[in-house]
């Protein structure tokens, strides 16, 4: 079941939010995150998402959270549900799209079984649009994620990958780079696509040095 609905407007989008936790996945606008549902208060969220405006928040665990209820990032993503299927045994399998990025509020009292807080999007209204700026460092990314590919071993779609308008290429880049949750969580907060490319580049390069030290070391 496919369900499509462009948002132009982001008062239109709702103040409260039921919140999906998920430590290392962030979403950014107009990218899909495909998700597995299984757990009984999530099954629940879904079921109540699909009622109303089919829109679900992404946030990730604050990094050093270890109190019960987990505390979570201040900055998320709400999505909409683009696409639900049946299991068969009380799972769903749906894709997430992305349409804003918000700020957590305040928790409402707890009465479902997952969390619903009061949300703002006044700092994402942008968000809702394709972000158009000339990326001016894309050869120096790519360069990057070519040799952090190749000090890893993975097998990338260059041809797909070379071809991908600058907004889809970093968002998708920062989403399924295998980062620490708190790196992650810094590209979301980037104010611009920019910004979120400088970042990644920095980060990558990080990353491939950390790599080649730990090689150095067992030398």
């Amino acid at each position: 079941m496919s369900m499509n609905r462009p948002y132009t407007d982001i008062t239109a989008l709702p103040s409260i939010l039921p919140i999906f936790p998920l430590a290392g996945v962030i979403l950014f606008p107009r990218t899909q995150l495909p998700l597995n549902i299984f757990e009984p208060r999530y099954v629940q969220m879904i079921d109540d998402a699909m009622k109303s405006e089919r829109l679900i928040g992404v946030c990730q665990p604050a990094d050093s959270a270890r109190q019960t209820p987990t505390k979570l990032q201040s900055i998320g993503t709400v999505g909409r549900i683009t696409h639900l299927s049946e299991t068969g045994d009380g799972r769903y399998s749906i894709v997430l799209t992305g349409v804003a990025r918000m700020r957590l509020l305040s928790e409402e009292p707890l009465h479902r079984l997952y969390r619903e807080f009061q949300v703002d999007y006044q700092d994402y209204e942008q968000d809702l649009f394709e972000q158009e700026e000339p990326l001016l460092n894309r050869k120096e990314l790519l360069e990057a994620l070519q040799s952090f590919a190749t000090a890893n071993k993975m097998k990338l779609d260059w041809s797909g990958i070379g071809n991908a308008p600058d907004e889809n290429l970093v968002n998708a880049i920062s989403m399924l780079s295998p980062l620490e949750p708190t790196s992650k969580q810094a590209l979301l907060e980037a104010k611009s696509l920019s910004e979120r490319s400088a970042m990644l580049i920095a980060l990558t390069e990080f990353e491939l040095s950390k790599s080649h030290h730990a090689s150095s070391a067992l030398q």
